[in-house]
């Protein structure tokens, strides 16, 4: 699934990069007996992935019930959305909003886990489920696993990951999932601006519904999960080096395309937000196995960390270009892309090679 492809990836740069700079840290071959693994260094990984979950699962509760809200004002008119705006068009602002922004607070939150949900195999098909898996009409070997059956009695056959089936229909940009015909000014400013539409009431409570289903299955798994050093470096080695993807993703949206975008999620927060958020949770990883990097090269795994650094500090100065009005090219959005993935194919090079020299192995 996407998890093997990232990690054919993965292995195709970091070759690439081995063949180019030769780097090979001669303390790491020199060192005669790996250093003792202590899994406790890990225990902060969980901590934090807990913790985190902690914040997700109380946002999908408000996204949840502000869902079921809206479906029983629905309900009570027969979803005649027509009857319904006239009769309480503030109370359907009121719940729509609300739904959009839990949704806008869980989507970051989620990204801060992403490096460690997606880069552990034992957790990464969640990832498939809730973030990054398609539609099964458009790739079938990446497509999510479930079918998404409404309470009026439809079902969405692999309708896409549930964060994208969220944010689409509560913004508009999959017209299946909205009220044709009706664009209701929910911020009341006298304007129809970008995402105010009805959402299909049945599609948001039912995606709403299964986001917090298996976003509860995620944190049991978590919760009985300890993570390894094998779980650890195959996080790293895995998520690092996917900054093309994401520049791709962000090259493709509003963002950078505007108007002629054809790119229906990823429309709400820019993808240059994400990668900071998956970075910084991949700083989280890198944290818990530096110690075992630093027994065997001390400079080394200082420069791994600086590293990972550098490369958020790269994305976060885009970033704040873009915040600040800049608006980037097609062009401009590929170049930086490939400086982004040049210096993580980089960094990870050096992990993986930490890797081999610890005998931790990296899972596929």
């Amino acid at each position: 699934m996407l998890f093997s492809k990232k990690f054919l990836l993965f292995m195709t740069g970091v070759l690439l990069i081995l063949q180019a700079t030769a780097y090979v840290p001669a303390a790491v071959v020199s060192s005669p007996t790996p250093p003792v693994v202590d899994e406790e260094d890990l225990s902060g990984i969980h901590s934090y992935l807990i913790t985190q979950l902690g914040k997700l699962s109380e946002a999908s509760q408000q996204q949840k019930a502000a869902a079921e809200v809206y479906y029983q004002l629905a309900a009570a008119v027969n979803f005649d959305y027509a009857a319904l705006l006239a009769a309480q068009p503030q109370e359907v602002a009121a719940q729509i909003t609300a739904a959009r922004s839990a949704w806008e607070v869980a989507s970051p939150l989620y990204e801060q886990i992403e490096g460690i949900v997606a880069g552990v195999p034992a957790l990464s098909d969640y990832d498939v489920i809730l973030d990054a898996g398609g539609p099964g009409s458009g790739d079938p070997e990446n497509a999510v696993p479930f079918d998404l059956t409404l309470s009026d009695g439809r079902v969405l056959p692999k309708p896409g990951n549930l964060y994208g089936v969220l944010e689409t229909t509560l913004w508009g940009t999959n017209p299946a999932y909205t009220i044709v015909g009706f664009q209701p000014d929910l911020n009341n400013n006298g304007a129809v601006d970008f995402g105010e539409v009805l959402p299909d009431a049945n599609v948001l409570k039912g995606a709403a519904d299964l986001f917090d289903r298996y976003l509860a299955d995620l944190v049991h798994s978590v919760q009985a999960w300890q993570p390894t050093p094998t779980d650890a470096f195959t996080a790293l080695v895995v998520m690092v080096p996917t900054m093309n993807e994401y520049f791709e993703s962000w090259k493709n949206s509003r963002f950078v395309a505007g108007a002629d975008s054809t790119q229906m999620d990823f429309a709400v927060i820019s993808r240059l937000a994400d990668i900071q958020d998956i970075l910084s949770s991949l700083q989280i990883v890198y944290a818990g196995v530096a110690p075992l990097v630093k027994d065997l090269n001390e400079a080394q795994a200082a420069q791994i960390g600086d590293d990972l650094a550098s490369l958020k500090e790269f994305v976060a100065g885009i970033y704040a270009e873009e915040q600040a009005g800049r608006h980037f090219t097609a062009e401009e959005a590929e170049v930086l892309g490939a400086e982004a993935q040049a210096q993580a194919t980089s960094i990870t090079g050096q992990i993986a090679q930490a890797a081999a020299a610890l005998n931790i192995s990296i899972e596929e």
